[in-house]
């Protein structure tokens, strides 16, 4: 009796299996797009034919772009890329080229939940790279229940399900606020991105803790909140300087928007640091040339972005879940 016919190609295996070769690669390759009773069906077959997978083809049926994918969202217009964005950009795109891997920029629409398999299906981009201020609840919860490789930036310090850096928050908001009580301010306001931001949450527990240290109180009448763009900033600090004429310093939780603050805060005739102190967040590469130079709460753009590139990488070699946070540091100039 002739023995059977062995399964020599990836095409075989996806034959005798009744599924694609996509598939089958992928299973082959322990792909988390890949349920565990069909990754067990197909390796139980190869083992039996004896296959053995050949890289180079294997590379071309998973389809790997050796690109990742940085992830903007369509439906919040007035959420432009500002300066620390690029240079978080510039840190991955430098990172990745190290690798041999390239840089995709891709929109994604509110209501969309199928561009994650989309992308990896069709071998367009092997992970992706998010920001919490921007990613939706239901887009999260999409790439978690895929398994698709993944990275957040700006999601509190923790431990978490799939890979995040993120900058110490809490500590920044508290640096910055102690530095504004240390030069005898007591009507310290706080300009703050979105409400719901969770990284802005937390520079707001770090601001009200270091007002209760030094035994002030939070008057909701020097708390606004922005979208971190100019023009809204710009809004809100006239707003505060409305109802609060008395205030004499303000933490703001961008440079962008701390910009656009002084700019206010000039035009209303009020000098900077006399009358108004202002401290900014992120320190920029333009912040020290400012008028007057800002100071700032520094959380390197660049090291954030060559650490989430890194750290996807290594994700998507070893399956390991990182959870990183990079410190805040005071930056002092003219401004406070």
């Amino acid at each position: 009796m002739a023995e059977p016919a062995r399964a020599h190609t990836i095409a075989d295996i996806a034959r005798l299996a009744g599924v694609s070769k996509s598939t089958v690669s992928r299973a082959l390759n322990d792909s988390p797009l890949i349920g565990d009773e069909t990754k067990e069906r197909i390796r139980s077959i190869a083992k039996e034919h004896e296959f053995r997978m050949n890289v180079p083809a294997r590379r071309l049926s998973l389809k790997q772009s050796h690109a990742l994918a940085l992830v903007t969202y369509d439906y919040k217009a007035e959420m432009q890329p500002d300066v620390f964005m690029l240079e978080i950009m510039s840190g991955i795109s430098r990172a990745l080229h190290a690798r041999d891997f390239d840089l995709l920029v891709i929109q994604v629409g509110e209501e969309d939940t199928e561009w994650p398999r989309r992308y990896l299906e069709t071998g367009r981009a092997d992970g992706f790279i998010l920001l919490a201020a921007m990613c939706t609840k239901k887009h999260l919860a999409t790439l978690v229940d895929l398994r698709a490789p993944f990275i957040m930036w700006g999601v509190p310090p923790g431990s978490h399900e799939y890979c995040t850096v993120t900058g110490d928050s809490f500590a920044g908001g508290r640096i910055a606020t102690e530095r504004l009580v240390r030069r005898g301010c007591t009507r310290i306001a706080f300009l703050g991105g979105f409400e719901w931001d969770a990284e802005v949450k937390e520079r707001y527990r770090g601001y009200e803790a270091a007002l209760r240290d030094a035994g002030q109180t939070v008057d909701p009448a020097l708390v606004v909140h922005a979208h971190w763009s100019e023009a809204s900033a710009a809004e809100a600090m006239n707003e505060l300087l409305t109802r609060a004429p008395d205030v004499d310093a303000v933490f703001v939780n961008s440079d962008r928007m701390a910009f656009a603050a002084m700019e206010v805060i000039q035009k209303h005739r009020r000098r900077i640091p006399d009358d108004i102190a202002v401290v900014g967040y992120d320190d920029v590469s333009i912040a020290r040339y400012a008028d007057p130079p800002l100071t700032t709460i520094r959380q390197s753009g660049p090291l954030a972005g060559r650490l989430l590139a890194e750290h996807l990488l290594q994700h998507l070699e070893t399956g390991v879940i990182t959870n990183v946070s990079i410190p805040a540091e005071l930056v002092v100039r003219e401004s406070a």
